[in-house]
């Protein structure tokens, strides 16, 4: 990265910290609640919690976490106790800004080195020195980017909640307070009828081009989806595209709008989840492409039914070191349902507002985050300077609908 600024590797930066008899506290000795909060090198800020004060680190409040493994910063200006083996604490000297240092960090490309060590490779990497002025300006509007993303996320994980508290509600009680019958996928009302998923649908999977073919991949205009775009909601875009000889010479199938696909495979938490396509779209052989046989049961109800599901689908899964659901399987799934389609339309109008809102969020939390990157790059870069940012009068405009009024004077 370039930059107008004077510049000093990030080793250089730091200052050197005396943190005594703080160990670290491993992983098994984590809990769900207590006092003090734990910071290690996962992707969230805190992994955990611990009642036990022996590790706590007060004194040297704000310092930069760094992942050695897994190449994380995290700004932390909170009494924590360290996580386990691969976390770094980091002190900027006193004429360098503390959240100027960890926004100045992120914008390093720092290459991957695997699960091996990176902070000896971090320390050799340059970042730019503006003046203190300069600086806490820089430090100031990235945050306030910051502050909205996590408004976002706050607002995404509000709205999932509610709608796993809906969904329990009406797939147990139903929407007319009827009795419930015990059965073998748990208590439901007693009207409502279960049946495996291809009793009244078409369960097929897609298939991947050949990579080594670019004729399959160049200029391609079929959108073709991966298990990781399989993320409830609607998929109206994807990463990659596939030409019409792909689809032609591949297991690939041309999915109309409205296919529910659900992720047979995937690391994580990705398998088991399920989208809805709201383009004509393919997928790769690791999604499972659903489509109505019938007018039993709406897709869009069945989409809601397998998302209440999807823990246990997952617990579905076989295999050796990777565990997988297959086409057979998916179609085995038992599926409850009201045999009046109006139940199940109701049960889609009680939901669609929820998925609408989580939506709305996600794509706000998109806009800043790529708001975000563009000024990290550019005011790390010197490329504009922080005076000549609109910048809104309070953080809560950068959640409002006006988030495109933040912008870059150019």
């Amino acid at each position: 990265m370039t930059s107008k600024w004077p510049t000093e590797a990030v080793g250089n930066c730091l200052k050197r910290l005396s943190l005594g008899p703080h160990p670290k506290l491993q992983t098994r000795h984590y809990k769900q609640v207590g006092k003090y909060p734990i910071v290690d090198q996962g992707q969230s800020l805190v992994a955990g919690w611990t009642d036990d004060d022996q590790g706590l680190i007060s004194s040297v409040l704000p310092v930069i976490v760094f992942g050695d493994h897994t190449r994380t910063f995290k700004y932390v200006d909170f009494p924590f106790v360290r996580g386990a083996d691969g976390t770094q604490i980091l002190k900027p000297r006193r004429d360098i800004h503390p959240r100027f240092f960890y926004y100045a960090c992120r914008a390093i490309d720092l290459p991957s080195r695997g699960y091996n060590r990176h902070f000896k490779g971090l320390k050799e990497e340059e970042i730019p020195l503006p003046s203190r002025v300069v600086q806490n300006c820089i430090a100031y509007v990235l945050h306030r980017v910051d502050e909205g993303i996590v408004v976002q996320d706050l607002q995404i994980a509000t709205y999932k909640d509610l709608k796993r508290a809906t969904m329990q509600e009406l797939f147990t009680r139903g929407l007319h307070g009827e009795a419930q019958k015990e059965t073998e996928i748990g208590p439901m009302p007693e009207s409502w009828i279960i049946k495996p998923i291809n009793e009244h649908f078409s369960v097929v999977s897609g298939g991947t081009p050949s990579r080594k073919t670019p004729a399959f991949w160049t200029d391609g205009t079929i959108p073709w989806v991966k298990t990781t775009e399989v993320n409830y909601g609607m998929i109206r875009e994807t990463e990659e595209r596939i030409t019409q000889a792909g689809l032609d010479q591949s297991a690939a199938k041309l999915l109309p709008p409205g296919t529910l696909l659900l992720a047979m495979y995937g690391q994580g938490v990705t398998r088991g989840k399920v989208a809805i396509l709201d383009i004509t779209a393919s997928c790769n052989q690791a999604c499972a492409a659903i489509n109505p046989d019938d007018d039993v049961v709406d897709t869009k109800y069945l989409y809601y039914f397998l998302s209440y599901c999807y823990e246990e689908i997952r617990q579905l899964a076989h295999g050796g070191q990777q565990q997988n659901l297959n086409l057979e399987i998916v179609r085995a799934l038992s599926v409850a349902y009201p045999g009046i389609r109006d139940e199940q339309h109701e049960i889609i109008a009680t939901l669609d507002p929820i998925d609408r809102k989580i939506d709305l969020h996600r794509r706000k939390r998109a806009v800043l985050d790529d708001l975000f990157k563009a000024l990290l790059r550019k005011l790390m870069t010197g490329e504009i300077s922080a005076s000549q940012l609109n910048l809104p009068p309070s953080p809560s405009v950068l959640t409002d609908t006006t988030i495109g009024e933040f912008t870059l004077n150019e």
